[in-house]
């Protein structure tokens, strides 16, 4: 056979093994970002939700936590339900439970019925994930794993930080329920073309018995870490015994589930890849990421909103062009990867996340919407940097059979990293208000002439506005014990800016620690 011949049947081969890549791509993003965006896009009609309902902010906040709780239980086991169910099914299944769950949300006429259908939605969702990144890897060749993490990572990176703007948007221009009927058009759309390219994989593995008891371990120790995560802040942490339980159900289950999970013949989630050094290190940086990325998405957004007063569509403007930063990143990182080295790409983006936090930290109660603009899109190259280097890294010395519940492990650490970030800030927030409050509060009195003259002079104004001295006098004190408020926070969300850029900057020598191979995956190799 020729030279021609056998190139002409090689490029065949590949045409057909390959041909559909980009749609289903597009198809797998697409089912991925909405369940980002469920993720996020429900926070800002919580208020309308509490009026329609009749439900406290404490009840209402389960709608929120029920749907997180319900991804992180599932995600770990998807590569699992994926052999168990095949994978074709699985995920078509998966955007038919989320999307039918969507419907009875907006349906939902009690909070128990929301909550209900949230965690049914959460379950649905939590496979579209790392389900389809197990797919990307799968169909494309190893040459284009960039370019397909590429189109993924738009979603992942873009979807959390669209949420609350497409929510604000929808809930103040039609009623909050339509937040949910959105997903139905696009999750119709989404199933007809999983079912339509979407096959079943090559290389999953022949499942044994049914671990049901690390299914059952497995459930309760995320789920109540989850809860601990969710909930600490809001009960003041150990001071409550709700959050005491938690810690400690999670913490006996966790280990319970390692331990029966190494010694069980056929495990639910096999915790062996944990032990390639790559993988390892990898999740643990994709935690790292997942701390920064979703902290900082949680930070600012309040800063805008309650210090500067911003209302929820000016902040999704204020963060869009960093989003779309992050998206042309990564599309060129896809044309980089292979002729770059992958450690020196993401060290780069930390190291440049670090810089976007330290011009954040100069941010002011007076900082305008330009003041915003090249911080946020520094902030969100740098994410876009360390996005793609970071997942092909972590998945370099794994075998294609390992990939499906690798992908599972890789986006629980991430989504489980996101979880402590904001519960960190959260907590260092009113920490760090409450120090910064004392520090000025000490030098506002009536002993200081300063402050006394900026009293006298809001109080002169409000009579002669015609309020009378008592009535003006207490005006200026609360005018003035607010500005110290609101300077309290300003340095506490400076603060907390530094404290996150020195999180990810110091994980610049643990990128370094793992191995590069410029060429491709090693599984991709076996597999292709």
């Amino acid at each position: 056979m020729s030279a021609t011949t056998l190139t002409a049947v090689r490029d065949a081969a590949y045409d057909e093994a390959y041909r559909n890549r980009y749609i289903i791509a597009i198809t797998v993003t697409f089912a991925s970002i909405l369940e980002i965006l469920d993720t996020s896009i429900v926070n800002v009609a919580i208020p309308h939700m509490m009026g329609t309902l009749g439900a406290t902010l404490d009840q209402i906040a389960w709608v929120s936590t029920g749907y997180i709780v319900a991804n992180v239980i599932v995600l770990p086991i998807t590569g699992w339900l994926s052999a168990y169910f095949g994978r074709r099914r699985y995920f078509a299944g998966s955007i038919l439970l989320f999307t039918t769950a969507s419907f009875f949300c907006g349906n939902a006429h009690t909070l128990n019925e929301l909550i209900a259908w949230r965690i049914l939605q959460g379950l649905g969702g939590g496979a579209l994930l790392s389900t389809s990144q197990a797919i990307l890897y799968e169909v494309f060749p190893p040459e284009e794993y960039g370019q397909a993490m590429a189109i993924f990572g738009v979603g992942v990176m873009v979807g959390p930080t669209l949420g609350p703007t497409l929510g604000g948007y929808i809930t103040d221009t039609f009623s909050w329920p339509w937040i949910f009927y959105i997903n139905l058009p696009f999750g119709a759309l989404a199933l007809v073309l999983s079912l339509q390219y979407i096959g079943d994989s090559k290389w999953a593995q022949k499942l044994g018995d049914t671990d049901w008891l690390g299914l059952f371990l497995l459930a309760v120790g995320v789920g109540t870490l989850q809860l601990f995560l969710e909930r600490g802040e809001r009960l003041d942490w150990f001071a409550s015994r709700e959050i005491g339980f938690y810690a400690v159900t999670s913490l006996l289950s966790l280990v319970s589930f390692v331990w029966h999970e190494l010694h069980v013949e056929h495990p639910v989630v096999d915790l062996r890849i944990l032990g390639n050094r790559q993988f390892g290190t990898g999740a643990l940086l994709g935690a790292i990421l997942g701390v920064c990325l979703y902290a900082t998405v949680f930070v600012l957004p309040v800063y805008l909103q309650q210090i500067l007063r911003f209302t929820a569509n000016q902040t999704g403007l204020v963060i869009l062009p960093g989003a779309l930063a992050s998206a042309f990143t990564m599309v060129l990182m896809s044309r980089l990867l292979g002729k770059v080295d992958s450690r020196l790409i993401a060290s780069f983006g930390a190291a440049l996340f670090a810089f976007a936090m330290w011009q954040w930290s100069h941010f002011t109660t007076q900082s305008g919407v330009d003041d915003f603009y090249w911080p946020l899109i520094v902030r969100g190259v740098a994410l876009g940097l360390a996005f793609i280097p970071l997942n092909n890294l972590a998945m370099s010395q794994l075998s294609m059979s390992q990939i499906a519940p690798a992908t599972g492990l890789y986006n629980l650490m991430r989504q489980l990293g996101g979880s402590v970030g904001i519960a960190l800030s959260a907590t260092l927030v009113q920490r760090f208000m409450a120090e910064s409050r004392e520090g000025l509060a000490s030098h506002v009195s009536l002993y200081n002439p300063v402050v006394v003259q900026r009293l006298d002079a809001i109080t002169r104004t409000l009579q002669g506005r015609g309020d009378t001295f008592d009535v003006a006098r207490t005006k200026a004190l609360t005018s003035i014990n607010g500005a110290v408020q609101a300077q309290a926070a300003m340095l506490a969300y400076e603060k907390i800016f530094l404290v996150f850029g020195l999180v990810f900057l110091v994980a610049i020598p643990l990128i370094m620690t793992l191995k590069y191979d410029p060429k491709r995956l090693r599984g991709g190799g076996d597999a292709h």
